[in-house]
């Protein structure tokens, strides 16, 4: 309970009709001079004392009330995600949701941007507090190549490993009628290939696959909503395909699969062996996980790790509550999102892969480290690649 205010003050002692204090606004002069008596003797005294007494009545109940009390601000996060009608903006709107009702100190907004690519380069520059980041992008990011050349200088900091939060896997599909023609990655040699929009990290990994096998193609730029309708009138030979952690399907497949009959296109078995022994992790996802025919008993694809990020600005305990948020949440996430049912499966495990992934490209925040260790997942490899604020 607190004491009213000058202005509640003045307003009290307004309506006692006694004089003002010297702050009270619209003081007069007048106001400074003894309150003038109405009557001779004692009934100016007993005037005066029932005054007062209603002046300590009124103070007591302005007292008595809460008078109201400003809120404590709210850290903004500006998180970046890839374009509306990806499988990483879906999941950054899920996970967000959660966030906000659960740790009230801070408002997360999410932001789409060009893709993943653009949300770290975003947050390198202090564009963004929080970022998408896949060990693909932190590969190019530590030894200055591809999309990243020459951006180093210009980063103010650099990606920290927050929160992993899943896999994508990539694969490759033709429409029907050429199934009988193009029967392994090989055949794609010379043909127009959207092996992705020239943003995205998913394209990245179809590329380096068929780079692994010596497949030289033609690329196309193509507008996502436009990708099933060349398909479909020939304008296009093949399309990337990908999963969330194999069991979620971005939103503009479903596009695809609305405008055209597609076939997954699998490498063969020596293209599979091949790619195993150049460094990729090979998975077989369900057809189902498309929700259609896909024309084939599984569909093979080459996964890598995702994860939300944050700076050290975001505090290690503040991390480590919101690791511990996320696992407490992960069923409810992974029923809103299938993106989110690895962390639900094995969170700590997950964690543990993921940094695997990217432990000597950047390093690993202290609330994560601190997160893993009491889960008894931390590896002592990583104690000299904990970010330092």
């Amino acid at each position: 309970m607190q004491r009213p205010g000058l202005a509640g003050r003045c307003i009290i002692l307004r309506f006692a009709k006694l004089p003002l204090l010297d702050d009270c606004p619209g003081r007069l002069a007048a106001d400074t001079s003894p309150a003038k008596t109405v009557s001779k003797g004692g009934h100016a005294m007993r005037t005066r004392a029932l005054t007062l007494w209603a002046v300590i009545g009124l103070l007591a109940v302005f007292g008595s009330v809460a008078w109201p009390q400003q809120k404590p601000q709210q850290q903004e996060l500006r998180w970046g995600a890839p374009p509306i009608g990806t499988a990483g903006h879906k999941a950054l709107v899920v996970l967000a949701s959660l966030l906000n009702k659960e740790m009230p100190a801070y408002r997360i907004s999410v932001l789409p941007t060009a893709g993943a690519i653009a949300t770290v380069k975003g947050y390198a520059i202090k564009d963004l507090d929080g970022y998408y980041g896949s060990d693909i992008a932190f590969r190019e990011f530590a030894k200055d190549t591809d999309r990243f050349k020459g951006f180093k200088a210009r980063a103010q900091r650099i990606p920290v490993q927050s929160f992993w939060s899943n896999t994508l896997e990539v694969g490759l599909a033709i429409h029907v009628r050429n199934k009988d023609k193009i029967k392994s990655w090989a055949d794609l040699a010379g043909k127009r290939v959207f092996t992705g929009p020239l943003p995205f990290d998913t394209r990245v990994q179809t590329e380096r696959a068929l780079a692994a096998l010596g497949v030289k193609f033609v690329y196309p730029e193509i507008a996502l909503p436009d990708v099933g309708s060349q398909l479909e009138s020939g304008a296009i030979d093949a399309t990337t395909i990908y999963t969330s952690s194999e069991s979620a399907l971005p939103p503009w497949i479903a596009e695809v699969t609305r405008a055209a009959d597609w076939a997954a296109l699998n490498p063969s078995p020596a293209e599979v062996a091949t790619l195993k022994q150049k460094g990729f992790s090979v998975v077989e996802v369900a057809p189902q996980v498309y929700g259609r025919d896909t024309h084939t008993d599984k569909v093979i694809e080459l996964p890598f790790y995702y994860g939300f990020d944050v700076s050290l600005e975001v505090p290690e305990a503040d991390v480590y509550a919101m690791l511990g948020i996320i696992e407490r949440h992960a069923a409810e996430l992974a029923a809103a999102d299938p993106t989110f049912s690895q962390v639900a499966k094995d969170m700590a495990g997950f964690q543990k892969r993921g940094i695997e992934s990217s432990a000597d490209l950047v390093p690993i925040h202290p609330g994560l480290a601190r997160w893993l260790r009491e889960k008894g997942a931390w590896d002592t490899r990583w104690d000299g690649n904990i970010a330092q604020p």
